[in-house]
């Protein structure tokens, strides 16, 4: 089992910046890639950004890229997920999480934790 918390989401104008942490504790977690996904009132759960186990590697929703930077630190046991030049329509609660393969993947469904969500509200 692998427990996650997020942590850092709260009430921001738009175009202000917020950090999300995601706290890791149980299995190891370098062994796992992370993830970060969002879900909106009414809406979806989607995919905001991924990354590798060791960090190396990320990929980034196009609603996202080049305003979101996910990061982690294995010896912290934290992911990050610095947002900048935040919209009204990044409001959402915002999840993060755990899966055990070995290649980036967007897709909920492949992730085996998850943690209880953080809330992120834009105003305008």
């Amino acid at each position: 089992q692998v427990q996650l918390v997020e942590s850092g989401g709260g009430l921001v104008q738009a175009g202000g910046s917020l950090r999300l942490s995601c706290a890791a504790s149980g299995r190891t977690f370098s062994n796992y890639g992370m993830g970060w996904f969002r879900q909106a009132p009414g809406k979806e759960r989607e995919f905001v950004a991924a990354i590798t186990r060791s960090g190396r590697s990320t990929v980034y929703a196009d609603s996202v890229k080049g305003r979101f930077t996910i990061s982690r630190d294995n010896a912290k046991n934290t992911v990050y997920l610095q947002m900048n030049g935040l919209k009204p329509e990044d409001t959402a609660v915002f999840y993060c999480a755990a899966e055990s393969s070995l290649v980036l993947t967007q897709t909920p469904r492949e992730y085996d934790y998850w943690g209880q969500g953080t809330q992120v509200t834009v105003s305008s």
